[in-house]
C-alpha cells in the first residue's frame, strides 16, 4: 500500500509498504479520506516532540471495512466507518470510568513520542480496534466523516464546561477547534458566542457559522469589551483553543465572577496564568483533552446540519498530493483550512 510516511523532519515521502493484517480484536479499513490536522503540521518540523521520524501521520480518517478481525463481531465488510483516533486499553481505572482520553497506556494514530510510536491513517488502509469503530450515517460523506475527530474535541471541551449558560461565551482563536466549539454551543442552545482572533478570514468564517459577535484583538480589548457588553459583569464562559500566554489571560480576564475557562490549545506546553484574579473572582479552570465517547453524537449533528464542516475543508486532494499540501499548510497559505486527502 501507499503511505505518507515523515521520513526526517519537514521532509514527507510517499512510500509502499505491505498491507496491514488485522489482529484478532481489530478492523482493517481501506481510508476513503484523510485530514491534515494543525497538530500535524505543527509536529512536522519536531517542536512538538510528538511527530519523531520515522511515521505515518494522519488521525482524523474515514473508509470502508475490509475486513474485521476473528474476534470482532458486528462490524461487516463494506460498512462505511470512522473511528477514534486514541487506542486505550479498556481495562485501566480511567476506561472503567469512561474517560477512555486518559487511559493508562493510551496511544494516538500518527504520534510518535518518546513513549511510542504509532503509525497513522494517512495511507491506503490502517487496522483500528474494533471497539474505536464508528458506522457513517448515509446523509454523511467521507469527508465529512474524516472531521468528526476534531469534532469531537470540540464537543468534549464543550461538555467539560458543565452546564452550559444562555451566554455569553467567548471563544479564543478561530482555526477548526475553535469554529467547530463556536458551532457546538449554538447547537447546544447558548445565545451569544463571540469568537476572537487574529485572522479576518477566519473571523469572518466563524461568523458565517454561528458567531455572533467577532473581535481582532489588536484593536478591540477584549476583556474591557466583554464588560461592557455584559453590564460591567463579564462573561459566563470562555475556551482557549490556543494555548499561549495572551489567549489564556485573555480567556481568564474576561470573566464574570464565578466563571468558567476552558482550556483546549496546546500551542505551548507552558502559558501563564493571571492567578490573582482567577483566585479573587473564583474562576473555574478546566482543561480538555481529545475526546471521551462523543463520536456518535458527532455524526448526529453532521447528520442532521446542526454542524457544518464543509465550508471549512479548502480542498480535497490525491494522497500524492500530501507532502505539497503540508509545505503550504506549513508556510500558512492565505485561505487554507482543513486540507483533505484521498488514498
Amino acid at each position: 500500500m501507499k503511505a505518507l510516511l515523515l521520513e526526517e523532519y519537514n521532509k514527507l515521502v510517499i512510500i509502499e509498504r505491505p498491507d496491514p493484517e488485522p489482529a484478532p480484536d481489530e478492523v482493517l479499513i481501506r481510508v476513503r479520506a484523510v485530514g491534515i490536522c494543525g497538530s500535524d503540521v505543527h509536529g512536522m518540523d519536531g517542536s512538538t516532540g510528538r511527530r519523531i521520524p520515522p511515521v505515518v501521520m494522519g488521525h482524523e480518517a474515514a473508509g470502508i471495512v475490509i475486513q474485521p478481525g476473528s474476534e470482532v463481531s458486528g462490524i461487516d465488510p463494506n460498512q462505511r466507518v470512522t473511528f477514534d483516533s486514541t487506542i486505550y486499553c479498556g481495562k485501566c481505572a480511567c476506561c472503567e470510568s469512561g474517560n477512555v482520553n486518559l487511559c493508562e497506556h493510551r496511544k494516538v494514530f500518527g504520534v510518535s513520542c518518546d513513549e511510542y510510536c504509532q503509525d497513522g491513517a494517512c495511507a491506503e488502509y490502517v487496522t483500528v480496534p474494533a471497539r474505536g469503530i464508528y458506522k457513517i450515517p448515509d446523509k454523511v460523506s467521507f469527508e465529512q466523516a474524516a472531521c468528526v475527530e476534531p469534532l469531537s474535541v470540540a464537543l468534549h471541551a464543550v461538555n467539560r464546561a458543565g452546564s452550559v449558560p444562555g451566554g455569553p461565551a467567548v471563544v479564543f482563536g478561530a482555526g477548526m477547534i475553535g469554529i467547530l466549539i463556536v458551532q457546538v454551543l449554538k447547537a447546544r442552545g447558548v445565545e451569544q458566542v463571540w469568537a476572537v482572533d487574529v485572522n479576518q478570514e477566519r473571523l469572518a468564517l466563524a461568523a458565517e457559522l454561528g458567531a455572533d459577535k467577532t473581535f481582532d484583538p489588536r484593536e478591540t480589548d477584549i476583556a474591557a469589551e466583554t464588560r461592557k457588553l455584559t453590564g460591567g459583569g463579564g462573561a459566563a464562559l470562555s475556551f482557549d483553543a490556543v494555548g499561549v500566554d495572551e489567549t489564556l489571560a485573555a480567556a481568564v480576564t474576561c470573566l464574570a465572577k464565578q466563571g468558567t475557562c476552558v482550556l483546549v490549545g496546546n500551542f505551548r506546553p507552558v502559558a501563564g496564568l493571571p492567578l490573582q484574579r482567577a483566585v479573587v473572582r473564583e474562576i473555574t479552570i478546566r482543561g480538555s483533552c481529545a475526546s471521551a465517547g462523543e463520536y456518535p453524537e458527532c455524526l448526529e449533528l453532521l447528520e442532521s446540519g446542526k454542524v457544518r464542516v464543509d465550508p471549512l475543508i479548502s480542498a480535497v486532494a490525491p494522497l500524492e498530493e500530501g507532502p505539497s499540501w503540508f509545505k503550504r499548510l506549513y508556510d500558512g497559505e492565505p485561505g487554507l483550512f482543513k486540507v483533505i486527502l484521498r488514498p
